[in-house]
């Protein structure tokens, strides 16, 4: 890898290097390397671009990392990665997409992450999206998540995407089995002339399921944003779906939380809020000793921390 590469590795995963245990790199359209563990095996696709990952039932405490980075303009993929998390386990996986444009043609990543999640099974998922480089070539990304939970099964999904993306497009699908649970928070930053739209689809199937979803967004210059969550009840479930944006500048951001109950005992909320900066926050933060831009920034942070 070269430091452009290495930058984008360590801004989507925090490694400064190819890690160690069960890995997939993918580099410029093409698998650089992947590793195998004793619990969790990773195989090429034949049929198309991307990874099939089996994780044994019953494998507790261990990581996969699925970094994926592009350094050429003009480079344009679309790559399926499937999750087979056996009964019982307790993992972590590490994904998020680096791309680097320094020339006139677009550069693009599109993923399609597919995660069936056994009995009993626990999965935290980190994604993490990154742009950088000077060049005139948008950077792209266009990530699609499908979820299938099983009975019992619990899911918790950080995404964030904070720098460098000119347009994306987030898609989430999921449904819930019996006792089933899906946590998502979304981090989201847009500036310039930036286009992000999310969307979630959460169908909570199961007796007893239930999904939390919360997006928080600052939205700057003419940038635009758009969130619309959708959570079905059909059966004795719980939802919650919520959207918070500091909107600035000439932003605009539009949030459609939809909740849709089908059993009389599905209890489903929505919540959404869209406002500037406080006076007061910028002021308190002033007396401290801050300039107005370095208040602004302190409350961003704290904000989408």
């Amino acid at each position: 890898m070269d430091s452009i590469q290495k930058n984008l590795l360590e801004q989507i995963s925090g490694l400064h290097e190819v890690p160690q245990g069960a890995y997939s790199l993918r580099i410029n359209g093409s698998l650089y390397g992947k590793n195998s563990s004793e619990n969790i095996e990773i195989v090429k696709k034949e049929d198309k671009p991307g990874i099939d990952i089996y994780v044994k039932a019953g494998t507790k405490k261990e990581s996969v990392h699925i970094p994926v980075l592009l350094s050429e303009s003009g480079l344009k993929e679309l790559v399926y990665n499937d999750f087979h998390i056996g009964e019982d386990c307790d993992i972590t996986i590490v994904a998020g997409c680096g791309i680097h444009n320094g020339g006139d043609e677009a550069s693009e990543h599109s993923g399609v992450h597919s995660f069936f999640v056994g009995k009993n099974a626990r999965l935290k998922y980190v994604e993490k999206h990154y742009g950088s480089g000077e060049g005139k070539g948008k950077r792209l990304m266009n990530p699609t998540t499908v979820i299938e939970l099983e009975e019992n099964a619990y899911m918790e999904m950080e995404t964030a995407q904070i720098k460098g993306v000119d347009d994306t497009l987030r898609e989430t699908r999921a449904k819930l089995a019996d006792g089933a649970t899906l946590i998502v928070g979304e981090k989201l930053m847009t500036h310039g002339e930036q286009y992000a739209e999310t969307r979630f689809t959460v169908d909570l199937d199961g007796e007893n399921s239930g999904a939390h979803v919360v997006s928080r967004s600052v939205a700057k210059d003419s940038s635009r944003q758009i969130f619309v969550s959708r959570v079905n009840g059909n059966n004795v479930c719980s939802g919650h779906t919520e959207c918070d944006a500091i909107i600035m500048d000439s932003a605009s951001v539009s949030a459609v939380p939809e909740i849709k109950a089908n059993h009389t005992d599905a209890q489903l909320i929505h919540e959404a809020a869209i406002g500037k900066i406080a006076g007061e926050q910028l002021i308190k933060l002033m007396t401290l000793g801050l300039d107005e831009k370095q208040a602004e920034e302190e409350i961003i942070n704290g904000f989408l921390r």
